[in-house]
C-alpha cells in the first residue's frame, strides 16, 4: 500500500460543470522526493473568476494548458512507474473536493481510476489519533500552503509523516525505484 497525497486547483466547485486547472501528487515517504504536477485545459465554458484566481492563473493561461487526456495519461504512467506493487491510496486535505475531480477526469479520459473507489482524509486520521473531532492538524505542515498543488500536497504529506512519528501506523513504499 502506497499513500499518495493529491491536491487539486479548479475553476469551480465540481467537475463536469467546471474544470480542473492543475493538480499535484506526492508519494508519502522520507524526504518526499517523488512528486507529479499536471495542468489541464478547460472542459467547460463555465468558470468562476473567484475559484480560478486561487490557482494563480488567468482564463487565458488556462486555455493554453494541455488537453486533459494527455495530462491524465502522464499521471497514470507516472503512478505506474513509481508504484509497481500494491494498492495506491489517495489521500487529501479535502477528498470531497480533490477526489471528485481526479476520479472524474480519470474515468472520463482513461475509463478507470488507478486509486480505485475511495480516498482518505488527513483531518479524519488526525482527529482519530487525538480523540477529538475538532482537532486541527494543519500546523504540522512545513511547506507553505500557497495553492500551488505540489507545494500543498507536499505540506500535507509532511503532516502525515509527523503523524507517523507520533504513532500513526503505515509502511513506506518499497524501495523499487531509482532517484
Amino acid at each position: 500500500m502506497t499513500f499518495v497525497v493529491v491536491d487539486v486547483e479548479a475553476d469551480g466547485p465540481c467537475p463536469g460543470l467546471y474544470s480542473m486547472v492543475s493538480f499535484g501528487a506526492v508519494i508519502v515517504e522520507p524526504g518526499l522526493p517523488r512528486a507529479f504536477y499536471g495542468q489541464t485545459r478547460p472542459i467547460s465554458e463555465d468558470w468562476r473568476a473567484d475559484a480560478l484566481a486561487i490557482s494563480g492563473h488567468t482564463r487565458e493561461e488556462h486555455l493554453t494548458f494541455p488537453h486533459p487526456l494527455e495530462t491524465m495519461r502522464r499521471f497514470d504512467d507516472w503512478l505506474r512507474q513509481q508504484i509497481k506493487t500494491g494498492q495506491k491510496v489517495f489521500i487529501s486535505d479535502n477528498p470531497a473536493f480533490d477526489w471528485q475531480f481526479i476520479n472524474y477526469y480519470f474515468h472520463r479520459y482513461l475509463d478507470a481510476n488507478p486509486f480505485g473507489w475511495s480516498a482518505r482524509r488527513i483531518g479524519d486520521m488526525y482527529a482519530g489519533m487525538k480523540g477529538d473531532v475538532q482537532a486541527s492538524w494543519k500546523h504540522l505542515r512545513k511547506t507553505k500552503h500557497d495553492h500551488h498543488p505540489v507545494n500543498d500536497a507536499k505540506g500535507n504529506a509532511e503532516a502525515l509523516l509527523a503523524m507517523r512519528e507520533w504513532g500513526l501506523k503505515f509502511k513506506f513504499p518499497p524501495k523499487d525505484f531509482d532517484y
